[in-house]
């Protein structure tokens, strides 16, 4: 019988499918957990994995966004809850998200992002595989017909969205096709806004929570502070992209168990 580790790192498209649900009210025999406060540093699983490559060394194979910040820091620690289509997710709200202007908060004129609004925070994931993967629609374009067990880095960065030209654009961290070295990546990854936070842990999402959890292993990488977005440039990636990404995914609540988290280091 495989150990608990070999059950840990089940193949992607098997997770993808049938999400492992745990009799406990926490689910034990799992590796370390996503989302986490990261902030706190604590963490007590036991199971360990090696470490990510930089994300040039890896095949960008998804990007996409959650409602709500599904991590916490001081900069994005407003609890927020949102009511949606695939489950009521408590996530986070930037702080900046509170003393936006009239002129930020004013609607788009043409908005191809669905559920999204300017004020609203948004966490973007950028997904890396070990995989000679082609990106493509949810993680299920991080595998290939011979890689089913990849290594998973995810590049996370918080934003608040606004109305304004002058803030970042969010075309500029788009894929649009950019490749280096015959890789797919972004064509650049977010800066400016503190050293990110890696730690190891898991996917997320709705699907997963405390009693519930995932299976795969991901090397995260989180950026600690808000940005600002122009919204307008998100809609416009709304508008056509290769991951066919219309509109922002629901949160997995905060893990707070120490048992399901990995001591950042």
């Amino acid at each position: 019988m495989p150990d608990r580790t070999t059950l840990a790192r089940c193949t992607l498209g098997l997770a993808l499918l049938f999400p492992i649900a745990a009799a406990a009210e926490v689910c034990s025999g799992f590796g370390p957990q996503s989302p986490r406060d990261i902030a706190s540093p604590t963490g007590e699983n036991p199971l360990i994995f090696g470490e990510a490559p930089a994300p040039a060394e890896l095949h960008l194979c998804n990007i996409h966004l959650h409602e709500n910040a599904e991590h916490r820091a001081p900069d994005y620690a407003i609890l927020k809850t949102t009511d949606r289509d695939d489950g009521v997710g408590a996530g986070y709200q930037c702080g900046m998200a509170t003393t936006l202007t009239k002129a930020e908060l004013k609607a788009p004129k043409v908005n191809h992002c669905t559920d999204l609004q300017p004020g609203d925070t948004v966490e973007v994931h950028w997904v890396f595989s070990s995989c000679p993967a082609t990106p493509g629609k949810g993680l299920g374009a991080c595998l290939t017909e011979n890689c089913v067990n990849p290594t998973l880095r995810v590049e996370a960065q918080v934003y608040t969205l606004v109305n304004d030209p002058n803030a970042l654009n969010f075309m500029e961290a788009a894929y649009q096709g950019h490749t280096v070295n015959g890789k797919p990546q972004p064509k650049s990854l977010p800066i400016g806004t503190g050293t990110p936070v890696e730690y190891l842990g898991s996917t997320t999402g709705p699907s997963y929570d405390e009693a519930t959890c995932s299976p795969l292993q991901v090397h995260w990488s989180v950026r600690p502070q808000c940005a600002k977005l122009d919204i307008n440039s998100l809609s416009a990636w709304c508008k056509d992209n290769v991951f066919e990404e219309k509109a922002p995914h629901g949160v997995r609540e905060l893990v707070t168990e120490a048992s399901l988290l990995s001591e950042i280091r």
